[in-house]
């Protein structure tokens, strides 16, 4: 095996980002650069696309070939997810691309994250306030947070002034209570800590299930 100043995790199709004196790239199974190409940063493969930083800071993607996918430069570029990614421009404004690139949309935000389950957080400039955006740009249900979540199994973490709880789609409060600190809901139970920092588990009903 060889050495390297840092490997990261192979993503498929079988490659992993390490980085040597050369700087950052790809190899393959068989740890064999897949290009010539290096880079300051290089991550993994998502959605067939991994995200590079080139040595003027300049972020994009570049394909299972170590190709270009397009011409624009960013300050930050995540990974794709559900072919879609967010992306951070040199005026600090944060929005979505296509798999090829492009926009999904003309609305900047002061922040936005990965699209899960078709749906994706995004910080409104005006505001500062949170919304659920769909791949078109579209608000999801209108309705706005201080804070919120991605949608997970039909569920999302929101705050609103008097803390943490979970809404479903519609953007509707599943149960009353508020927390300090909310966690996703799995398999139909999920952690909270109250304002005593007490833990306790609450099912999709908020009712409390169990003190840990």
């Amino acid at each position: 095996m060889k050495t390297f100043k840092n490997r990261l995790k192979f993503h498929a199709p079988g490659l992993a980002p390490v980085e040597d004196e050369t700087g950052w790239y790809h190899i393959d199974t068989k740890e064999n650069p897949i290009y010539s190409q290096r880079y300051s940063r290089a991550f993994g493969y998502y959605d067939g696309l991994a995200a590079v930083t080139d040595f003027d800071g300049n972020c994009y993607h570049i394909d299972t070939q170590g190709k270009r996918v397009y011409l624009e430069n960013y300050a930050f570029c995540g990974n794709y997810q559900e072919m879609k990614c967010v992306v951070r421009d040199f005026d600090g404004n944060y929005y979505h691309i296509d798999i090829n690139g492009k926009r999904l949309y003309s609305n900047n935000y002061r922040y936005a994250g990965d699209f899960k389950d078709g749906y994706a957080c995004v910080k409104l400039p005006e505001s500062g306030m949170f919304i659920h955006i769909d791949g078109k740009g579209n608000t999801l249900n209108g309705k706005r947070f201080i804070d919120l979540g991605v949608f997970h199994k039909g569920f999302a973490t929101a705050k609103d002034t008097n803390g943490w709880y979970h809404i479903d789609i519609q953007g509707n409060e599943v149960y009353k209570q508020r927390y300090q600190i909310v966690e996703p809901f799995y398999n139909g139970f999920a952690l909270v800590t109250d304002f005593d920092d007490n833990k306790l588990i609450i099912n999709e009903k908020g009712e409390k299930i169990l003190c840990v």
